[in-house]
C-alpha cells in the first residue's frame, strides 16, 4: 500500500479522476478568478500527492493494474503502473503546480483573455498525460494520446484567428501521423501477437522478422509524431504562437514528453531490446535521430526569435532520447529515460524565462537581450541553469542523462552516435552561451524600456524549476532507480 491510506489501484483511479474533477471546478468557478486559480492549484497539488505516494511501492516491485473495459480478447482499456510510466507521471505531476503558479503570473501580467478556457483545457491535457503514463497497453495509450492532441489544440490557438493557421499545422500533423501510421502499427501488432499489452522484454518475439520488423518500427516511430523526429517536426515550431505557459506544457510537462516516452515504452515493452539487437535495417532509427539532433541544432543557431530557438532546441533534445533508444544498449535506455526528466526541468525553465522576459520587457528576440541580466538577474540566472542542462554541463541534471547515453554508445561502439553527441553539444553551447554572455556582460541598447523582473509568481516558478535542475543532479536516486527498473537489464 502507498503512504496514502488507499490502495495502489485506487491511486490510479484518483490520478485520472482528479484532473477531470478539477476541470469541472474550473468551469464552475470561471467568473471568480481567485477561486478558479485556487481550484487549479489545489487539484495540481492533490494529483502530485497521489502520484508521489505510489513511488515507494513501485520501487519495491509492485505493478498495480486496472482494467476498465474488455472489448474483446487482447483489446481492453487497461492501466498499469510500471517504472517508466511512473517516471513520466512524476514529471507531469510535479511540474503542473509549478506551471500553474507561473500561468497565474503570466496570464494576469499580460491581461490574457479566455483564461477560464485556458485553465480548463490545460487540466484536460494533464488528464491525457496521466492516461498515457499509466496506459497498460497500446489501445489505452492511443486513446489518451489523441485526448492530449485534441485538448492542446485550443491552447495552441488561444490567441484566436492569428494563431489558427499554426494550429491547423499542429493538429494536422499530429492527427495524420497517429491515424495514418500509429493506429495501423497497433492493429498490425495485435494481429500478429493477439495482444497489445506492454510486457517487459516485448511481445513481438519471432512473430515478425527482417524487413517487416523494421517496417513496424518505422510505423511506430513516425506514428508517434509528438516525438518530432524529422521530418515529422513542423508542428512544434508552429505551436510557438501559443502563450508561454502552453509552450511549457508542450515542451516540458506533457506533449513532447508523451512522444518520446511512448517511443521508449514501445521499444522496451512491445519490441524488446533483444528482439531488435542485430536485426539488419534497424540502424535507420539511429541515423534519423542523429540527423534530427544535428540539423535541429544548426537551425536553432540561426533563430533570432527566442521561442523559436528554444523550439528547435527541443526538437534536437527529444531526439537525444530517441538516440539513446536507437543505440539499443541497456545503459543508453536508462540515459534516454533520464533525459525525459532532465529535458523537462531544463526546458521548462528556459520557456518560463522567455515568457518572463516578454511579460516584463515585451522583448522576443535574442538580439534584444543585451544587458537584460542586470535588470532581470533571477530570470536570466535561471535561464543560465536551464541552458547548462541542455548543453550537458554539471551541476545540471542534463549532464547525467547525456553521460549514460554516451556510455551506451561507447559500449556498443556506435561511433556515429558519439559524433552526434559531441557535435550537438558544441552546437548547444553555440546557441545558448552567447545569450547568457550578452545578458550579463553587454551594455543595454540606448533607450531601453525601464523594467524589472516579471510578476512574483512567474519568477517563483522559474526559480523552482532551475533549483530542481541542480537538485536532480545532486540527488538523482529516485529517477535513476525508476529508470533502472524499466526492464532492460541494468544491474
Amino acid at each position: 500500500m502507498s503512504f496514502l491510506p488507499i490502495t495502489l489501484e485506487m491511486s490510479i483511479v484518483l490520478a485520472l479522476l482528479l484532473p477531470l474533477l478539477g476541470g469541472l471546478g474550473i468551469l464552475l468557478a470561471g467568473r471568480y478568478p481567485n477561486l478558479r486559480e485556487g481550484v487549479t492549484l489545489t487539484t495540481a497539488l492533490l494529483l502530485l500527492l497521489v502520484v508521489f505516494s505510489m513511488i515507494p511501492e513501485i520501487l519495491a516491485g509492485e505493478r498495480p493494474e486496472l482494467v476498465l473495459l474488455e472489448m474483446m480478447p487482447g483489446l481492453s482499456i487497461r492501466f498499469e503502473v510500471e517504472p517508466l510510466g511512473m517516471l513520466f507521471a512524476c514529471v507531469a505531476a510535479f511540474l503542473w503546480p509549478i506551471n500553474s503558479i507561473y500561468s497565474i503570473g503570466y496570464m494576469r501580467g499580460n491581461k490574457e483573455k479566455k483564461q477560464t478556457r485556458f485553465y480548463f483545457f490545460f487540466v484536460v491535457a494533464i488528464f491525457g498525460a496521466m492516461g498515457i503514463a499509466f496506459a497498460g497497453n497500446l489501445v489505452t495509450l492511443f486513446l489518451f494520446y489523441e485526448v492530449l492532441t485534441l485538448s492542446t489544440f485550443p491552447l495552441v490557438t488561444h490567441k484566436g484567428s492569428s494563431s489558427m493557421q499554426s494550429g491547423r499545422v499542429y493538429l494536422g500533423i499530429l492527427i495524420t501521423t497517429s491515424i495514418g501510421l500509429l493506429l495501423p502499427a497497433i492493429i498490425w501488432t495485435w494481429h500478429v501477437t493477439g495482444t497489445t499489452a506492454f510486457v517487459p522484454g516485448g511481445i513481438i518475439g519471432d512473430n515478425l522478422q527482417g524487413p517487416l520488423l523494421v517496417l513496424l518500427l518505422f510505423l511506430f516511430v513516425y506514428g508517434i509524431g509528438k516525438a518530432a523526429v524529422m521530418p515529422v517536426h513542423r508542428w512544434l515550431p508552429a505551436a510557438m504562437v501559443a502563450p508561454t505557459p502552453v509552450s511549457a506544457l508542450l515542451h516540458a510537462v506533457a506533449v513532447v514528453k508523451a512522444g518520446v516516452f511512448s517511443v521508449v515504452k514501445v521499444v522496451t515493452y512491445i519490441f524488446g531490446l533483444e528482439t531488435l539487437q542485430g536485426v539488419a535495417g534497424v540502424e535507420w532509427l539511429l541515423y534519423a535521430a542523429g540527423f534530427t539532433v544535428v540539423v535541429a541544432s544548426f537551425i536553432a543557431l540561426q533563430q533570432d526569435n527566442l521561442k523559436r530557438r528554444l523550439a528547435y532546441s527541443t526538437i534536437g533534445q527529444l531526439s537525444y532520447v530517441v538516440l539513446g533508444v536507437a543505440i539499443l544498449a541497456p545503459i543508453s535506455m536508462v540515459g534516454a529515460a533520464l533525459h525525459i526528466v532532465a529535458h523537462a526541468f531544463g526546458k521548462i525553465t528556459l520557456f518560463f524565462a522567455a515568457g518572463a522576459i516578454y511579460t516584463a520587457s515585451k522583448k522576443t528576440e535574442v538580439s534584444q537581450l543585451d544587458g537584460i541580466g542586470r535588470r532581470m538577474p533571477w530570470t536570466m540566472g535561471a535561464f543560465a541553469i536551464g541552458a547548462l542542462s541542455m548543453i550537458g554541463v554539471p551541476p545540471a541534471v542534463g549532464f547525467i542523462s547525456k553521460w549514460y547515453i554516451l556510455m551506451g554508445a561507447f559500449q556498443t561502439e556506435q561511433w556515429i552516435a558519439i559524433a552526434v553527441i559531441i557535435i550537438s553539444t558544441l552546437l548547444n553551447a553555440a546557441y545558448f552561451v552567447p545569450i547568457i554572455f550578452a545578458a550579463f556582460f553587454k551594455p543595454e541598447a540606448p533607450g531601453t524600456k525601464d523594467h524589472g523582473e516579471a510578476p512574483f509568481a512567474a519568477v517563483l516558478a522559474l526559480s523552482l524549476t532551475a533549483a530542481m535542475t541542480v537538485l536532480l543532479f545532486l540527488f538523482p536516486e529516485v529517477p535513476f532507480e525508476l529508470a533502472k527498473q524499466i526492464g532492460v537489464g541494468v544491474p
